[in-house]
């Protein structure tokens, strides 16, 4: 007999990523959890990070973009006086310089050039890719590539703590654009006061819509296991849709959304009352019996009166009712 590969489970799982983990590592490990045939994350937390980590399953995967397109909310202690190579604490250091002149007013001004719609030079040490090749994979065997400035929006930086000295600390929240790093904020930092900073610690509290509050461990889920199944840990899941849930929805008639599921635009009269032309939508249908809506997908409106499907997805779950 072939081997199973996982069970047809769609939704969404709002992890709490622990500390000197890799991302994917975290993501395998609730994947064998929940015994899952597809997943995949939404953005990766460095090993140094914890947080907020929401996973995509099965048929959740297809709307896993919109949150990684989403703003992020971190909680960072920056170390003033030490720069890293790798600008976070899981480096090594490349420069060392008193902190003691600097005061809690100098940094709230060398903050302000580094809110807003600003520039960002990404880390040698991130995922981004040159060639295939992540940045990080490239730094650790010697070589530098020249990276071209992001745009990115930092919304707003709060100083929740300063505990100044030769080695100063800064605790900050940070609410952020997807794309921003929060290594690189450090950095500047650092090197507007004349000293060079790290991230000493990084915590992830938001991901969109979602926040810490939300989220669970594995080893929570692993006690959960031990004492149940796969099937139990199921109740953890959001819905398919829990990505784009901010987009307004439609439920279409039995009738239209069959043509819709084989990839046809359906004509439906909420077009009209939910949005534009180009919007994206939620698409529902009314399930035989009238007694619980079926997502359907993502469709867009056009500029007469049709829904057209974009991204429709296999109904086959029952934690997506």
């Amino acid at each position: 007999m072939a081997r199973r590969k996982g069970r047809p489970v769609d939704g969404v799982l709002l992890l709490m990523k622990p500390e000197g983990m890799t991302s994917n590592h975290a993501l395998q490990r609730a994947k064998r959890l929940f015994f899952v045939e597809k997943a995949g994350h939404t953005g990766a937390l460095d090993p140094l990070a914890t947080g907020v980590l929401p996973l995509c399953f099965g048929e959740a995967t297809k709307f896993s973009q919109f949150l990684l397109d989403a703003d992020k909310r971190y909680r960072s202690t920056f170390l003033l006086g030490v720069r890293m190579n790798t600008s976070d604490a899981d480096g090594e250091v490349v420069a060392e310089a008193s902190a003691a002149h600097v005061t809690l007013d100098a940094i709230k001004q060398a903050l302000i050039p580094l809110t807003g719609d600003i520039l960002q030079v990404p880390s040698m040490f991130s995922a981004l890719k040159h060639q295939g090749q992540p940045l990080y994979k490239l730094a650790r065997d010697g070589i530098e590539i020249e990276r071209q400035p992001r745009p990115v929006t930092v919304y707003a930086i709060e100083i929740l703590g300063f505990r100044p000295g030769e080695r100063a600390e800064v605790d900050v929240d940070v609410r952020c654009s997807k794309g921003t790093y929060i290594r690189s904020i450090a950095e500047d930092l650092g090197f507007a006061l004349g000293c060079g900073a790290h991230v000493k610690t990084l915590h992830r509290s938001a991901a969109g819509l979602f926040v810490e509050e939300q989220c669970i461990s594995l080893e929570a889920l692993e006690k959960e296991f031990e004492q149940g199944s796969y099937e139990a840990l199921d109740k953890h899941l959001l819905r398919a849709d829990a990505p784009v849930a901010t987009l307004p929805e439609i439920v279409l008639p039995e009738s239209s959304a069959h043509y819709f599921r084989l990839g046809n635009p359906v004509q439906d009269s909420q077009v009209y009352r939910v949005g534009q032309q180009g919007d994206m939508v939620r698409v529902f249908c009314t399930e035989t019996g009238g007694s619980s809506q079926q997502f359907l997908g993502l469709g867009e409106l056009t500029d007469d009166g049709r829904v057209a499907p974009k991204r429709i997805i296999a109904n086959r779950s029952a934690n997506e009712q």
